[in-house]
């Protein structure tokens, strides 16, 4: 009977056991890692130190506030059309003054020896176009006595020609005197048919001779009236009905050419004088709606003219108002205008506010759906007025963000809220 043989147990081996486990565990942390960690970059903020506002669709109207100064509806610039000095003031800054009141006088000695020489030389040459008229006349009458002359002697030599060639005929006088006759009738025949032709060109030419003479004398009447109208001009007066506003003037003070006095505001109407940011000249038209707030109520104004030039990068634009003008008024008074630039219209609307500055816009931060975490989102706005923007890409009605300052976050891609 054989002897059973002793079976010896296999020896664990650790290390092959602990290189498991420790791959195991590493496997798992990077799956943890992977599936349940965000490994963004994370900033922790006080909830309540942030201003979170839900994305909503809205009627959304595109404003601008614009900055509008009262001024009258009409006002009419004083400029002195003739430099002088000043003799006497009539009316004093603040008067209501009607058309054609005097307001000043100036006096200059100089312009007015330069107007009585041009008065005389006008007059001078005023009776030269009448002499010049006088010596058209006189010729043409001369021409026709002329005419007249030959006439006449041709009239009174015609029977006897006649009678001559008669007589010649019947042998009762000789050749010699029928050819005197004859030659004497044919010469008043050409003196007549002369004098017909030069009196009838000149009938032709002393008609526009005439005309030519009237119209030139009738431009130096208007040039006499001219004249005289620049010693007028040293009298300033009011071209319409107002309140008159003038710099302060004594007597005797030197005033220029051009130089301004001042103006007169007709004080039945008032509009507004805006000024407006270039950015927008292209979209800025007669027609666009706006308001302001003034004691308390709401007053409508429309843009009617549009002023094209623009100076450091503005812009002007009158605006009439729409209904009645609010009492209380006065010129020179400022007030913020909320300019209407389209039709209202439905759109996805993101609350401004400080987030802006930071990312111009292109993105937000979006909180999840606990609120207890937001996320960098990209997004693309539209237009915008003082209130909203208009959402284009990536928000949707309902979901909330953060739109207060991200100065303090940093780069974080995920904050932490608690």
């Amino acid at each position: 009977m054989g002897m059973d043989k002793k079976i010896e147990k296999k020896k664990t081996d650790i290390r092959k056991i602990l290189l498991v486990s420790v791959a195991v565990i590493v496997a798992a942390a990077l799956l943890y890692n992977f599936f349940f960690l965000d490994s963004r970059s994370r900033v922790t903020v006080d909830a309540d130190r942030v201003f979170i506002q839900e994305i909503k669709e809205d009627s959304f109207q595109e404003f601008i506030d614009v900055s509008g100064t009262i001024q009258p509806i009409r006002s009419t610039m004083l400029d002195a059309i003739e430099g002088g000095v000043v003799q006497e003031v009539f009316r004093e800054s603040g008067e209501m003054v009607e058309t054609g009141d005097t307001i000043l006088v100036l006096t200059n000695s100089s312009l007015q020896l330069s107007v009585l020489q041009q008065e005389a030389g006008l007059y001078d040459q005023i009776n030269n176009v009448r002499n010049s008229r006088l010596n058209l006349e006189q010729n043409h009458l001369r021409l026709q006595e002329e005419l007249a002359s030959a006439e006449t002697q041709l009239d009174l030599l015609r029977p006897r020609f006649e009678r001559d060639s008669l007589l010649h005929s019947q042998g009762s006088i000789s050749l010699q005197e029928f050819e005197e006759t004859r030659q004497n009738f044919r010469f008043q025949q050409k003196r007549y048919r002369l004098n017909y032709e030069s009196f009838r060109k000149d009938s032709i030419q002393i008609v526009n001779q005439m005309l030519q003479l009237d119209n030139s004398e009738e431009r130096m009447w208007q040039s006499l009236e001219g004249v005289q109208q620049i010693l007028e001009n040293l009298v300033v007066t009011s071209p319409i009905s107002g309140q008159l506003s003038i710099i302060e003037l004594n007597q005797g003070q030197s005033i220029s050419q051009g130089e301004q006095l001042g103006q007169i505001d007709q004080l039945d109407g008032f509009k507004v004088r805006a000024e407006i940011d270039e950015f927008y000249l292209s979209r800025v038209t007669a027609g666009l709606q706006g308001n302001f707030q003034f004691a308390g109520d709401r007053h409508n104004v429309e843009i009617t003219r549009v002023f094209p030039v623009i100076r450091e990068g503005q812009f002007e634009v009158d605006l009439d108002f729409t209904e009645a003008i609010p009492d209380g008024l006065r010129r020179g008074q400022t007030v913020r205008i909320r300019l209407e630039l389209g039709d209202p219209a439905t759109a996805v609307l993101l609350e401004r506010g400080g987030f802006y500055q930071q990312t111009g816009g292109n993105w937000v931060y979006l909180l999840d759906e606990n609120e207890s975490r937001a996320y960098r989102q990209p997004i693309r706005l539209g237009r915008g007025n003082a209130q909203y923007f208009e959402v284009l890409e990536g928000l949707q009605p309902g979901d909330k963000v953060i739109t207060s300052s991200y100065d303090t976050f940093g780069d974080a891609e995920v904050l932490v809220l608690e």
